[in-house]
């Protein structure tokens, strides 16, 4: 990530704009590239340079709400079977228990799979292609995923931005210090929403195992 960091800050503001809206559109079309990475760091930078926290979450939520949207629309017109070849090709990320996964998690959640999807990895790659896919209409997908997006991009910008501001003016002198503390800040929220989705995953494959199979 450090070096992900040291590369950005050479770039001008408007190219990090840019770099973040795409990155993290391409992820949420359902291609695995790190998205949360690129908005951990620009948010980082925005504490100690011109980069413009407004600017670095607007433009996360449109390649949010703009990536899942063409993802929803591949889904849709590939269905499951586009789903399950890709699978196949990238077991890694799209493998048959990935895919069941987040199938569990439309399941439970309905619609709203894609507003929680934007805080868990599996996730925010699936909920697009996997709602397409899946023949969620487009009119509730797209509300469940614009909150989604809006509430991960600023949450995930101001809660790094905050905290660095108020680290830099305390410990102007250590600076390093200022960066941990925002990193910790930053992903806290994400890895308490990863161990909750894990526990309600293992939930669902319990309940899975405990319901006899139906016979034809």
């Amino acid at each position: 990530m450090h070096h992900i960091e040291t590369w950005m800050a050479t770039l001008s503001p408007i190219w990090v704009y840019l770099l973040v809206g795409g990155v993290i559109g391409i992820e949420s079309m359902g291609i695995p590239v790190p998205g949360e990475i690129t908005l951990v760091t620009a948010s980082l930078l925005s504490v100690t340079t011109k980069i413009d926290p407004w600017m670095v979450a607007g433009s996360a939520s449109a390649g949010a709400i703009i990536g899942d949207s063409i993802g929803y629309f591949i889904g849709r017109r590939g269905g499951r079977h586009l789903l399950e070849r890709v699978g196949r090709r990238f077991p890694k990320h799209f493998g048959p228990t990935h895919l069941a996964k987040a199938e569990r998690a439309f399941q439970r959640w309905g619609v709203w799979a894609v507003f929680f999807g934007r805080f868990i990895a599996l996730l925010r790659i699936l909920a697009g292609p996997l709602a397409g896919a899946l023949r969620v209409p487009y009119g509730k997908f797209l509300v469940a995923n614009a909150l989604g997006g809006l509430t991960w991009a600023f949450g995930t910008v101001f809660a790094i931005y905050s905290v660095g501001r108020v680290a830099e003016k305390w410990l102007k002198d250590f600076s390093w210090i200022a960066l941990a503390l925002a990193v910790v800040a930053g992903l806290a929220t994400t890895w308490y929403l990863r161990r909750k989705a894990a526990a309600e995953a293992r939930a669902l494959r319990e309940e899975a195992e405990k319901t006899p199979a139906t016979t034809p």
